[in-house]
């Protein structure tokens, strides 16, 4: 068996309101799991998940956790 790399994690803090947002990007930061102001959340590190993060850039703050 081949051994198993550990993915990384993205650590994503909702760092401004989504109040002025349309509601796909609303959406986007409700499917990420954030709902309040410095609220963080710990997520795997896949394409999805960074694609996600790239369309609510301008409310979120994130860093790889390895």
């Amino acid at each position: 068996m081949a051994k198993q790399e550990k993915e990384k994690s993205i650590k994503v803090t909702l760092i401004r309101s989504g109040i002025g947002a349309n509601q796909r990007q609303r959406l986007t930061l409700r499917g990420l799991g954030l709902s309040r102001i410095r609220q963080s959340v710990e997520l795997q590190n896949t394409a999805p998940i960074r694609g996600m993060i790239n369309k609510v850039i301008q409310w979120v703050r994130y860093e790889v956790q390895s």
